[in-house]
């Protein structure tokens, strides 16, 4: 059985896109973990910190990423772009590993209150993610979360149909 981890590009404690990733990931396989960015606090990414060794988190979080076969990342949109919190962590990680993924499966999502769902960031992540060595399998953009996203699951059949599609593309590859 292969090892998932699903994350969300946020460290809100109500992320709605970690409430989306842990939802997929339950789909995806019964078996998985789910990372919070909160366990992984790191300084503002600076070269002159650098200097003096990498922080243990973003040690820890790159071991983390060691450890699984595939990735269901769901990202928060600040602002058209990453959040603040996600980006210096990867801008960390990728100072130990360039290839952050590990040339791994990833199912990429976004969410948003909004009508767009974070296409923005997801946008930008599928094109900056494969040279941090993803192979996005497929994407998957859920738009107004809040109208959508009821009982723990989407309400709406064509975005669910959307959706498993989207994972039956992981699905193959993990």
């Amino acid at each position: 059985m292969k090892k998932i981890l699903a994350f969300a590009g946020s460290n809100s404690t109500t992320s709605i896109n970690k409430q989306l990733a842990t939802y997929i990931a339950s789909l995806v396989d019964e078996k998985y973990d789910v990372a919070d960015l909160n366990d992984y606090q790191l300084p503002i990414f600076s070269i002159d910190i650098e200097a003096e060794g990498f922080p243990k988190a973003a040690l820890k979080f790159n071991k983390l990423l060691s450890n699984y076969d595939g990735f269901v990342v769901s990202l928060a949109e600040h602002n058209g772009s990453y959040s603040a919190v996600f980006k210096n962590l990867f801008d960390w990680v990728s100072r130990i590993d360039r290839k952050v993924f590990k040339e791994k499966p990833v199912l990429l999502l976004a969410t948003s209150p909004g009508a767009r769902g974070g296409k923005s960031v997801l946008e930008t992540a599928a094109t900056t993610f494969p040279h941090m060595g993803a192979n996005i399998v497929s994407t998957f953009s859920l738009p107004s979360f809040y109208d959508h996203f009821k009982n723990d699951e989407i309400q709406d059949p064509e975005l669910k149909e959307g959706l498993l599609k989207a994972i039956k593309e992981f699905q193959l590859v993990i």
